[in-house]
């Protein structure tokens, strides 16, 4: 039996700057599409987004990727 398709959403947490953040996302977007000259369309269609979030959202969204960040810094 054959699966219908359906948008899904993969959500990735960083704790970066948004230099470091961009390169990040560019790497990941390779990964989806490894040659972009390609012709249209790509097997599976796909959509990329960075979004800077204040330190509430952050804190709503990612609480143990806070602490983490948190954490280490006081190991260096």
């Amino acid at each position: 039996m054959t699966e219908e398709r359906s948008v899904q959403e993969l959500r990735l947490g960083l704790y970066a700057t948004p230099a470091r953040a961009e390169e990040i996302k560019r790497r990941i977007e390779h990964l989806l599409c490894p040659d972009p000259g390609h012709a249209p369309p790509c097997p599976v269609p796909w959509s990329a987004m960075l979004l800077g979030l204040s330190t509430q959202e952050a804190r709503e969204a990612y609480p143990e990727l806070l602490d983490q960040a948190e954490a280490e810094r006081h190991l260096s």
